[in-house]
């Protein structure tokens, strides 16, 4: 059978472990044909970030054009966009509906730090979250976003309805940074709001983990799936990816996910 397609809008790492390299290979393991336009290239590897060079938008824009007028996109994703011009490509877009449901990860910075938006991050990306099916800040995310202090469960759902607000139907507010034996993240949808938990995992693997969730909630939507089921199954499948990395000694620094360990039948829908 023919496979669905996804969509990843984001940056080349080029240590392979997070931006399009970790899209593409969730979306494979969900049996989801991937493509794929560049915002950025970076040379990164798992200590960091160390130089960035970024797409020249009309160049940008003729590569999403042309993936949208080839195949048929169920879903996209967005990742690393870099400055508020590239934004304004993939809004342009995303409000016409071009682009099907709409996940947007709105990174701004990189697990080791660097700095990955240059200019006002959050007018940019307020434009771009009012045509999101879903948007994945993590807590910094949620803070910049917000403008306000999001570390505890109750600032969480706080921030959760302020993005929502924003023009987004669902919003997952990470709460990975949070301490505790459990990773809690709350997830609000139409006014009724989940709350996701599961066992804090054991590793220091965790390179490209915002990604990995971001493109497997786009992979189950490109597969028909409901935003909550897609959101589930995102969340279970991220923690195996975890779990089967847990003893890789890939790079220095933090590592990246096993993103082809067996799925949780949740995530397929079996």
């Amino acid at each position: 059978m023919t496979p669905p397609v996804a969509l990843t809008i984001a940056g080349v790492d080029s240590g392979g472990g997070a931006g399009v390299a970790a899209d593409l290979r969730t979306f494979a393991a969900h049996g989801v044909f991937g493509a794929l336009a560049v915002s950025a290239l970076t040379a990164q590897d798992t200590t960091g970030v160390h130089g960035i060079q970024l797409a020249e938008p009309g160049f940008f824009a003729l590569q999403i054009d042309t993936v949208l007028g080839d195949l048929r996109v169920g879903a996209t994703k967005t990742g690393m966009l870099a400055n508020a011009e590239l934004i304004a490509v993939v809004a342009e877009r995303a409000r016409t509906g071009a682009l099907g449901p709409l996940v947007v990860d709105p990174v701004m910075v990189a697990t080791s730090g660097s700095r990955l938006f240059s200019g006002d991050a959050v007018a940019a990306y307020r434009q771009l979250i009012a045509h999101a099916a879903v948007v994945t800040p993590n807590l910094a995310e949620a803070e910049a976003l917000t403008g306000h202090r999001v570390a505890t469960l109750t600032e969480m759902r706080v921030a959760a309805r302020e993005i929502v607000a924003l023009g987004a139907q669902c919003c997952v507010v990470k709460g990975g940074h949070l301490p505790g034996d459990q990773v809690v993240d709350v997830c609000l949808e139409g006014g009724e709001e989940t709350v996701l938990s599961t066992p804090r995992l054991a590793s220091k693997n965790l390179h490209g983990t915002g990604c990995t969730l971001s493109s497997a909630i786009a992979a189950n939507l490109a597969r028909g799936a409901g935003l909550h089921d897609a959101i589930r199954g995102a969340k279970a499948y991220v923690a195996t990816a975890i779990e089967r990395a847990a003893d890789w000694r890939l790079g220095a620094g933090p590592g990246p996910l096993d993103h082809f360990g067996p799925l949780p039948s949740s995530v397929l829908g079996q």
